[in-house]
């Protein structure tokens, strides 16, 4: 599976942190860093985002992961591509239930409010939750994706 890694200035150090971890896991031997590639306060978390997302919404399973300050931000910027189902997951809990229950393709998560532990622990009950594929959580995804498509329900 590839996993394409990203963040924002606020995630910058968190992410690269997160990347070395998820290479000597040995269990995910296809992680992309997205950038930034150096520290820049001035950098625009959309953009990233966007990388992050499109490289999701381009490669079959694969899942996308985005370190900011909130958490937010990014999910709120990588949703707005066609086929993202971004959520920002502050437990593994939560984490598990959105693969379980909404097939999520990209995790943001918040530099501030998690440590490099946490992040990493959220990061691995998520890419180990496989989605449940029942009828109705089937069916609710179909229907995100009409909307995306602009048809109201």
């Amino acid at each position: 599976m590839k996993i394409f890694v990203s963040s924002d200035h606020a995630g910058f150090s968190k992410k690269n942190e997160l990347i070395e971890k998820l290479e000597q896991s040995k269990k995910h031997n296809e992680v992309y860093d997205m950038g930034p590639y150096i520290l820049d306060p001035d950098d625009d978390y959309p953009v990233y985002a966007s990388k992050v997302g499109m490289a999701v919404s381009e490669n079959h399973n694969s899942m996308g992961i985005l370190v900011c300050k909130s958490g937010e931000g990014m999910a709120i910027a990588a949703n707005k591509i066609k086929g993202i189902r971004a959520v920002s997951a502050a437990s593994e809990k939560l984490a598990a239930l959105s693969r379980q229950d909404n097939d999520s393709n990209v995790l943001s998560l918040s530099a501030k409010e998690l440590t490099s532990k946490e992040i990493f622990d959220i990061v691995s009950i998520w890419l180990g939750t496989p989605f449940s594929a029942l009828a109705r959580h089937k069916r609710r995804i179909e229907e995100i994706s009409q909307l995306e498509e602009g048809k109201l329900l």
